[in-house]
């Protein structure tokens, strides 16, 4: 997705409007929609609304908000998680949004048949709650608590080499178990997974089987699909934030 301030798509297709919200919210950007849609939900209070004109929000922690033409309320309870799926139901030809947790009874679903409007847009935390550390005071900070990381991680070196490049934490867990810290300051993306994971495995290959390493990913917070794709390779997170001045 490019800088501007704002983006703005009129009367996308399913398939366009799937390329932008995922665009979107990967870039960490809070999205809104136009468009009529139905809404149904599986939480405690269930409930299905039919097809109408309405407001939707989606923020980059997974929050999806549904509003109609009245009141502050969304039309919907917002079920935990932070995972927001974009889908196209093709026999429809209509954009489809999940929210809910990754496993779990609990899910909420909105299908648009038509998208009027669609905006992208960064909204800036309050400067007081934005994290001011550099990465290497959240490395710093890592290497003096690194029970924040883990209850008995125990660091060995920074910087330490490997076939795909130099880790920025080599550790030890409690186990004895080889373990690789890949530290971001900001929330972190699918590139910070997609390097932790070369790491591990370079790793692996250079330790000849003696054993097995693991990988966590530490950061103030992840995108939500940082967080399919390590689940997928099976690595670790651990929310950690530079500290503060």
């Amino acid at each position: 997705m490019s800088d501007e301030a704002v983006r703005t798509l009129r009367n996308p297709s399913a398939s366009r409007a799937k390329a932008f919200l995922e665009d979107a919210l990967e870039a960490g950007r809070y999205v809104t929609l136009v468009g009529a849609c139905t809404v149904a939900s599986t939480t405690r209070t269930s409930r299905e609304h039919p097809r109408a004109r309405r407001h939707a929000t989606c923020k980059p922690d997974g929050t999806v908000l549904v509003h109609g033409p009245s009141g502050h309320r969304p039309l919907h309870p917002q079920p935990d998680g932070d995972r927001i799926d974009v889908a196209v139901d093709g026999d429809a030809n209509a954009l489809v949004l999940t929210a809910g947790p990754t496993a779990g009874a609990e899910q909420f679903a909105a299908t648009f048949d038509s998208v009027d409007l669609a905006t992208a847009f960064h909204v800036d935390e309050h400067a007081t709650d934005a994290p001011s550390g550099t990465e290497a005071d959240l490395k710093d900070h890592v290497l003096e608590h690194p029970e924040r990381v883990e209850p008995g991680l125990r660091p060995l070196a920074t910087e330490r080499d490997t076939p795909a490049g130099p880790v920025d934490v080599y550790a030890e867990a409690a186990d004895g178990q080889p373990v690789v810290l890949e530290l971001k300051r900001d929330r972190a993306g699918p590139a910070a997974v997609s390097q932790l994971a070369r790491y591990v495995d370079a790793l692996a290959a250079d330790l000849h089987g003696d054993a097995t390493p693991r990988g966590i990913l530490v950061a103030p917070g992840l995108t939500p699909r940082a967080r399919r794709l390590l689940d997928d390779h099976d690595l670790a997170f651990a929310t950690v934030e530079p500290p503060r001045e």
